[in-house]
């Protein structure tokens, strides 16, 4: 039984913290008119305070299902909160009629494709699904 537990414990050592799982980066539609974006800029798009970009053309933020690891990776390394904090920040501003949240996409497939054919679209994915459909404007520093 203890070599069970020592064997357990050894693997659980060797595996990466959950952070370190995903490297989210944000993405853009190429014909959004953004190279490139501030952190304040992408708070304030995904929090419903910017409603543009900087290129004028209106902000379509879109949001990972709860069940993505990607969404409470890029919550955290963001705004340094968790998912029911951003939940509950949801739904003040949304009872309060004041602004309304993110696209809900079905998933990570899901989002790149609409990101792609969505001019003024934005969306975070783990860095491996951005492809050549979409151009990264912000990366987390390690």
């Amino acid at each position: 039984m203890m070599r069970r537990y020592l064997l357990l414990l050894a693997l659980c050592a060797l595996l990466p913290p959950p952070d370190a799982a995903a490297d989210v980066v944000v993405i853009a539609n190429p014909r959004a008119g953004v190279d490139r974006l501030s952190r304040d800029e992408v708070v304030n798009i995904f929090l419903g305070r910017f409603r543009q970009l900087p290129s004028g053309l209106s902000a379509l933020p879109a949001d990972l299902p709860s069940s993505q690891p990607e969404k409470a990776v890029f919550y955290r390394q963001l705004v340094n909160k968790e998912l029911a904090e951003i939940n509950a920040y949801w739904a003040r501003l949304v009872f309060s009629g004041r602004t309304v949240p993110p696209r809900q996409a079905v998933g990570n497939d899901d989002l790149v494709s609409w990101v792609a054919g969505t001019q003024g679209a934005i969306g975070y994915v783990d860095r491996a699904r951005a492809d050549g459909r979409v151009k990264i404007v912000y990366e987390f520093s390690p």
